[in-house]
Protein backbone atom coordinates (compact mmCIF):
# COMPACT_ATOMS: atom_id res chain seq x y z
CA UNK A 1 0.00 0.00 0.00
CA UNK A 2 1.23 3.67 -0.76
CA UNK A 3 2.08 5.97 2.05
CA UNK A 4 0.24 9.24 2.30
CA UNK A 5 1.13 12.88 2.96
CA UNK A 6 -0.99 14.46 5.19
CA UNK A 7 -1.32 18.09 6.66
CA UNK A 8 -1.61 18.89 9.88
CA UNK A 9 -2.42 21.83 11.91
CA UNK A 10 -0.03 21.92 14.78
CA UNK A 11 -0.05 25.02 16.48
CA UNK A 12 -0.55 29.21 15.71
CA UNK A 13 1.16 29.50 12.40
CA UNK A 14 2.77 26.25 12.51
CA UNK A 15 2.07 23.48 10.21
CA UNK A 16 3.95 19.63 9.63
CA UNK A 17 2.91 17.51 6.62
CA UNK A 18 3.48 14.12 7.74
CA UNK A 19 4.04 10.75 6.23
CA UNK A 20 1.78 7.98 6.94
CA UNK A 21 0.19 4.30 6.28
CA UNK A 22 -2.43 3.79 3.99
CA UNK A 23 -4.92 1.16 4.98
CA UNK A 24 -7.18 -1.02 2.52
CA UNK A 25 -10.09 0.38 2.07
CA UNK A 26 -12.54 -1.68 3.93
CA UNK A 27 -15.94 -3.36 2.15
CA UNK A 28 -18.19 -0.42 1.57
CA UNK A 29 -14.68 1.85 0.68
CA UNK A 30 -12.24 3.46 -1.65
CA UNK A 31 -9.12 4.97 -1.82
CA UNK A 32 -8.14 7.88 -3.92
CA UNK A 33 -5.30 9.12 -4.74
CA UNK A 34 -5.76 13.23 -4.71
CA UNK A 35 -4.55 15.04 -7.69
CA UNK A 36 -4.78 19.00 -6.23
CA UNK A 37 -6.64 20.64 -3.36
CA UNK A 38 -6.91 24.17 -2.70
CA UNK A 39 -6.60 26.20 0.42
CA UNK A 40 -9.40 28.12 1.75
CA UNK A 41 -7.72 31.86 2.49
CA UNK A 42 -10.60 32.37 4.56
CA UNK A 43 -11.38 29.74 7.52
CA UNK A 44 -7.91 27.84 6.72
CA UNK A 45 -6.41 31.03 7.62
CA UNK A 46 -8.37 31.38 10.71
CA UNK A 47 -7.30 27.93 11.84
CA UNK A 48 -3.58 28.63 10.72
CA UNK A 49 -3.71 31.77 12.50
CA UNK A 50 -5.18 29.90 15.64
CA UNK A 51 -8.17 32.54 15.48
CA UNK A 52 -10.82 29.93 15.56
CA UNK A 53 -12.92 29.05 18.14
CA UNK A 54 -11.19 25.53 19.55
CA UNK A 55 -14.57 24.45 20.98
CA UNK A 56 -16.51 24.41 17.91
CA UNK A 57 -16.90 21.50 15.62
CA UNK A 58 -14.51 21.56 12.68
CA UNK A 59 -18.15 21.15 10.36
CA UNK A 60 -21.10 18.80 11.78
CA UNK A 61 -22.10 18.35 8.11
CA UNK A 62 -18.68 16.71 6.30
CA UNK A 63 -17.84 12.99 8.09
CA UNK A 64 -14.23 13.93 7.67
CA UNK A 65 -14.35 17.29 9.64
CA UNK A 66 -16.00 15.75 12.61
CA UNK A 67 -13.38 16.77 15.08
CA UNK A 68 -12.59 20.39 17.02
CA UNK A 69 -11.09 23.48 15.94
CA UNK A 70 -8.26 22.54 18.33
CA UNK A 71 -4.60 21.69 17.65
CA UNK A 72 -3.59 19.39 16.02
CA UNK A 73 -6.32 19.04 13.41
CA UNK A 74 -6.11 18.20 10.04
CA UNK A 75 -8.60 20.94 7.73
CA UNK A 76 -9.08 21.54 4.40
CA UNK A 77 -12.03 20.62 2.57
CA UNK A 78 -11.43 20.60 -1.43
CA UNK A 79 -9.76 17.71 -2.50
CA UNK A 80 -9.80 16.30 -5.90
CA UNK A 81 -8.28 13.05 -7.33
CA UNK A 82 -8.84 9.83 -8.62
CA UNK A 83 -10.09 6.44 -7.10
CA UNK A 84 -7.40 4.08 -7.08
CA UNK A 85 -9.12 1.08 -5.34
CA UNK A 86 -12.45 -0.11 -4.02
CA UNK A 87 -13.24 -2.41 -1.56
CA UNK A 88 -15.36 -5.84 -2.35
CA UNK A 89 -18.69 -4.23 -1.71
CA UNK A 90 -18.08 -1.22 -4.35
CA UNK A 91 -19.10 -1.77 -7.59
CA UNK A 92 -15.53 -1.39 -9.67
CA UNK A 93 -16.79 0.90 -12.20
CA UNK A 94 -15.30 3.78 -9.76
CA UNK A 95 -11.95 2.55 -10.49
CA UNK A 96 -9.83 5.48 -12.22
CA UNK A 97 -12.92 8.06 -12.06
CA UNK A 98 -12.09 11.28 -11.03
CA UNK A 99 -13.91 12.54 -7.92
CA UNK A 100 -14.30 15.37 -5.86
CA UNK A 101 -14.19 14.98 -1.92
CA UNK A 102 -14.89 17.47 0.95
CA UNK A 103 -11.49 16.00 2.31
CA UNK A 104 -8.47 17.50 4.19
CA UNK A 105 -5.48 17.80 2.38
CA UNK A 106 -3.39 14.78 1.76
CA UNK A 107 -2.16 12.68 -0.79
CA UNK A 108 -4.68 10.10 -0.27
CA UNK A 109 -7.97 9.19 1.45
CA UNK A 110 -10.44 6.62 2.17
CA UNK A 111 -13.72 7.75 1.76
CA UNK A 112 -17.58 6.19 1.42
CA UNK A 113 -18.66 6.28 -2.24
CA UNK A 114 -21.52 8.73 -0.63
CA UNK A 115 -19.06 11.13 0.23
CA UNK A 116 -17.51 11.24 -3.04
CA UNK A 117 -18.67 13.90 -6.39
CA UNK A 118 -18.23 12.16 -9.91
CA UNK A 119 -15.94 15.41 -11.38
CA UNK A 120 -18.04 15.69 -15.35
CA UNK A 121 -16.49 15.52 -17.77
CA UNK A 122 -15.12 18.47 -19.11
CA UNK A 123 -13.46 19.89 -15.70
CA UNK A 124 -10.01 19.88 -15.22
CA UNK A 125 -9.19 18.45 -10.98
CA UNK A 126 -7.81 22.26 -10.58
CA UNK A 127 -11.37 23.59 -11.83
CA UNK A 128 -13.07 21.26 -9.76
CA UNK A 129 -11.02 22.03 -6.04
CA UNK A 130 -13.28 25.31 -6.80
CA UNK A 131 -16.45 23.44 -6.03
CA UNK A 132 -17.10 24.99 -2.43
CA UNK A 133 -16.47 28.06 -2.81
CA UNK A 134 -18.77 28.35 -5.77
CA UNK A 135 -21.51 26.70 -3.58
CA UNK A 136 -20.61 29.26 -1.35
CA UNK A 137 -21.08 31.97 -3.73
CA UNK A 138 -24.87 30.60 -5.24
CA UNK A 139 -25.69 30.38 -1.36
CA UNK A 140 -24.92 33.84 -0.96
CA UNK A 141 -26.58 35.36 -4.01
CA UNK A 142 -29.83 32.75 -3.08
CA UNK A 143 -29.93 34.30 0.56
CA UNK A 144 -29.49 38.15 -0.70
CA UNK A 145 -31.94 37.44 -3.39
CA UNK A 146 -30.79 40.74 -5.67
CA UNK A 147 -33.52 42.02 -8.11
CA UNK A 148 -33.76 43.61 -11.10
CA UNK A 149 -32.16 46.99 -11.36
CA UNK A 150 -31.05 46.92 -7.57
CA UNK A 151 -27.83 48.30 -6.26
CA UNK A 152 -25.35 45.63 -5.27
CA UNK A 153 -22.27 45.98 -2.88
CA UNK A 154 -19.49 43.54 -2.40
CA UNK A 155 -17.02 44.17 0.49
CA UNK A 156 -13.78 41.68 -0.36
CA UNK A 157 -12.27 40.26 -3.11
CA UNK A 158 -10.92 36.96 -2.09
CA UNK A 159 -11.81 34.02 -3.91
CA UNK A 160 -15.11 33.66 -2.42
CA UNK A 161 -15.94 37.32 -3.08
CA UNK A 162 -14.67 36.76 -6.73
CA UNK A 163 -16.89 34.37 -7.56
CA UNK A 164 -19.76 36.06 -5.76
CA UNK A 165 -18.77 38.73 -7.76
CA UNK A 166 -19.19 36.70 -11.45
CA UNK A 167 -22.56 35.07 -10.06
CA UNK A 168 -24.05 38.56 -9.37
CA UNK A 169 -22.68 40.14 -12.42
CA UNK A 170 -24.91 37.57 -14.00
CA UNK A 171 -27.76 39.53 -12.91
CA UNK A 172 -29.12 42.49 -13.92
CA UNK A 173 -28.18 44.46 -11.39
CA UNK A 174 -28.56 48.55 -11.88
CA UNK A 175 -24.47 48.29 -10.30
CA UNK A 176 -22.58 45.88 -9.06
CA UNK A 177 -19.91 47.28 -7.12
CA UNK A 178 -16.58 46.08 -5.18
CA UNK A 179 -14.55 46.64 -2.69
CA UNK A 180 -11.01 45.22 -1.77
CA UNK A 181 -7.08 46.74 -0.44
CA UNK A 182 -5.59 45.03 -3.10
CA UNK A 183 -4.63 46.32 -6.48
CA UNK A 184 -4.56 42.63 -7.76
CA UNK A 185 -7.84 41.53 -6.79
CA UNK A 186 -9.17 44.66 -7.71
CA UNK A 187 -8.30 43.91 -10.91
CA UNK A 188 -9.79 40.14 -11.10
CA UNK A 189 -12.82 41.90 -9.83
CA UNK A 190 -13.53 43.69 -12.91
CA UNK A 191 -12.10 40.91 -14.84
CA UNK A 192 -15.21 39.10 -13.11
CA UNK A 193 -17.71 41.52 -13.98
CA UNK A 194 -18.04 44.11 -11.10
CA UNK A 195 -18.72 48.28 -12.76
CA UNK A 196 -16.77 49.42 -10.07
CA UNK A 197 -13.99 48.27 -7.77
CA UNK A 198 -12.91 50.57 -4.99
CA UNK A 199 -9.66 50.54 -2.90
CA UNK A 200 -11.17 49.53 0.60
CA UNK A 201 -8.99 51.82 2.01
CA UNK A 202 -9.16 55.09 0.75
CA UNK A 203 -12.56 56.68 2.21
CA UNK A 204 -14.51 53.13 1.13
CA UNK A 205 -18.17 54.88 2.39
CA UNK A 206 -18.05 58.20 1.09
CA UNK A 207 -16.81 56.65 -2.54
CA UNK A 208 -19.32 53.98 -2.45
CA UNK A 209 -22.43 56.70 -1.66
CA UNK A 210 -21.07 59.34 -4.20
CA UNK A 211 -20.93 56.65 -6.89
CA UNK A 212 -24.32 55.29 -5.76
CA UNK A 213 -25.54 58.26 -5.42
CA UNK A 214 -28.49 59.19 -8.71
CA UNK A 215 -31.67 60.67 -9.27
CA UNK A 216 -33.21 57.43 -10.69
CA UNK A 217 -32.60 55.26 -7.70
CA UNK A 218 -33.10 55.76 -3.57
CA UNK A 219 -29.19 56.28 -1.91
CA UNK A 220 -27.46 53.42 -0.42
CA UNK A 221 -26.88 49.99 -1.99
CA UNK A 222 -30.16 47.60 -2.12
CA UNK A 223 -27.87 44.39 -0.75
CA UNK A 224 -24.38 44.77 0.27
CA UNK A 225 -22.49 41.60 1.17
CA UNK A 226 -19.37 41.39 3.59
CA UNK A 227 -16.97 38.93 2.89
CA UNK A 228 -13.52 40.59 3.65
CA UNK A 229 -13.17 38.73 6.51
CA UNK A 230 -12.36 42.21 8.23
CA UNK A 231 -15.10 42.72 11.10
CA UNK A 232 -14.53 46.62 10.22
CA UNK A 233 -16.13 46.11 7.08
CA UNK A 234 -19.22 45.37 8.47
CA UNK A 235 -19.50 49.07 10.22
CA UNK A 236 -18.70 50.32 6.65
CA UNK A 237 -21.54 47.72 4.61
CA UNK A 238 -24.37 48.94 7.24
CA UNK A 239 -23.08 52.38 6.24
CA UNK A 240 -23.13 52.27 2.41
CA UNK A 241 -26.72 50.72 2.51
CA UNK A 242 -29.63 52.64 2.02
CA UNK A 243 -33.05 52.11 3.87
CA UNK A 244 -34.79 49.11 3.55
CA UNK A 245 -31.40 47.53 2.37
CA UNK A 246 -30.28 44.07 3.21
CA UNK A 247 -26.16 43.29 4.65
CA UNK A 248 -25.37 39.65 4.05
CA UNK A 249 -22.55 38.31 6.15
CA UNK A 250 -20.84 35.74 4.88
CA UNK A 251 -17.26 36.14 6.99
CA UNK A 252 -16.69 34.04 9.65
CA UNK A 253 -14.93 35.87 12.05
CA UNK A 254 -13.68 33.31 14.23
CA UNK A 255 -12.69 35.15 17.66
CA UNK A 256 -12.65 38.65 16.30
CA UNK A 257 -15.49 40.96 17.40
CA UNK A 258 -17.11 43.49 15.00
CA UNK A 259 -17.97 47.04 16.74
CA UNK A 260 -20.90 48.29 14.65
CA UNK A 261 -22.07 51.80 14.90
CA UNK A 262 -25.66 51.23 15.38
CA UNK A 263 -26.57 54.43 17.35
CA UNK A 264 -26.55 56.85 13.81
CA UNK A 265 -28.50 56.15 10.67
CA UNK A 266 -28.57 52.89 10.86
CA UNK A 267 -31.72 53.16 13.68
CA UNK A 268 -33.93 54.84 11.58
CA UNK A 269 -33.08 52.64 8.28
CA UNK A 270 -34.93 49.26 9.12
CA UNK A 271 -31.27 47.81 7.54
CA UNK A 272 -31.84 44.15 7.65
CA UNK A 273 -28.00 42.36 8.93
CA UNK A 274 -28.37 38.64 8.11
CA UNK A 275 -25.59 35.43 8.36
CA UNK A 276 -25.24 33.74 5.48
CA UNK A 277 -23.27 30.20 5.84
CA UNK A 278 -23.15 27.40 3.18
CA UNK A 279 -23.63 24.64 5.75
CA UNK A 280 -27.56 25.54 5.40
CA UNK A 281 -30.39 26.80 3.42
CA UNK A 282 -32.18 29.70 4.03
CA UNK A 283 -35.39 28.02 5.70
CA UNK A 284 -37.63 30.06 3.24
CA UNK A 285 -36.14 28.26 0.33
CA UNK A 286 -36.64 24.64 1.81
CA UNK A 287 -39.83 23.99 0.22
CA UNK A 288 -38.21 23.56 -3.42
CA UNK A 289 -34.27 23.97 -2.63
CA UNK A 290 -31.87 21.14 -0.98
CA UNK A 291 -28.36 20.82 -0.71
CA UNK A 292 -28.24 18.31 -3.89
CA UNK A 293 -29.95 21.01 -5.98
CA UNK A 294 -28.01 23.63 -4.77
CA UNK A 295 -25.01 21.61 -5.57
CA UNK A 296 -26.00 21.03 -8.83
CA UNK A 297 -26.39 24.60 -9.95
CA UNK A 298 -23.04 25.26 -8.50
CA UNK A 299 -21.47 22.41 -11.10
CA UNK A 300 -22.94 24.43 -13.70
CA UNK A 301 -22.35 27.79 -12.39
CA UNK A 302 -18.70 26.82 -12.20
CA UNK A 303 -18.79 25.47 -16.08
CA UNK A 304 -19.09 29.06 -16.92
CA UNK A 305 -16.69 31.57 -14.58
CA UNK A 306 -13.18 31.67 -15.15
CA UNK A 307 -11.64 30.34 -11.69
CA UNK A 308 -7.73 29.78 -13.83
CA UNK A 309 -7.39 33.26 -13.78
CA UNK A 310 -7.81 33.37 -9.92
CA UNK A 311 -5.09 30.99 -9.37
CA UNK A 312 -2.06 32.58 -8.25
CA UNK A 313 0.28 30.11 -7.00
CA UNK A 314 0.84 26.12 -6.66
CA UNK A 315 3.05 23.58 -4.16
CA UNK A 316 3.97 20.42 -4.07
CA UNK A 317 1.79 19.50 -0.87
CA UNK A 318 5.78 19.10 0.82
CA UNK A 319 5.89 22.51 0.68
CA UNK A 320 2.38 23.28 2.10
CA UNK A 321 3.39 25.75 4.90
CA UNK A 322 4.94 27.83 2.12
CA UNK A 323 1.50 28.13 0.60
CA UNK A 324 -0.15 28.90 4.50
CA UNK A 325 2.74 31.31 5.34
CA UNK A 326 2.49 33.51 1.69
CA UNK A 327 -1.63 33.76 1.82
CA UNK A 328 -0.97 34.68 5.77
CA UNK A 329 1.76 37.43 5.19
CA UNK A 330 1.43 38.37 1.28
CA UNK A 331 -2.31 39.22 0.97
CA UNK A 332 -1.31 41.24 -2.22
CA UNK A 333 0.54 38.91 -3.65
CA UNK A 334 -1.82 35.34 -3.25
CA UNK A 335 -5.33 35.02 -4.48
CA UNK A 336 -6.37 31.25 -4.45
CA UNK A 337 -3.48 28.97 -3.63
CA UNK A 338 -3.17 24.61 -4.76
CA UNK A 339 -1.95 22.23 -3.21
CA UNK A 340 -0.25 19.44 -5.77
CA UNK A 341 0.26 15.88 -5.41
CA UNK A 342 2.63 13.45 -7.19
Amino acid sequence: MPSAQAVYFTGERELDVRTEGVSEPGPSEVLVRTVVSAISPGTELLVYRGEAPTELEADATIDALSGTLDFPLRYGYAAAGTVIEVGRNVTEDLLGESVFAFQPHASHFLASPDDLLRIPDGYAPEKAVFLPNVETAVNLVLDGMPRVGEQAVVFGQGVVGLLTTGLLAECPLSDLVTLDCYPTRRALSREMGADRCFDATDDPVERVQSHLSRPDAPDGADVSYELSGDPSALDDAVAVTGYDGRVLVGSWYGDKRADLNLGGAYHRSRIDISSTQVSTLDPELRGRWDMDRRLSVAWRRLADLDVDCLVTHRFPVEAAADGYRLLDEHPDDAVAVLLTYQ
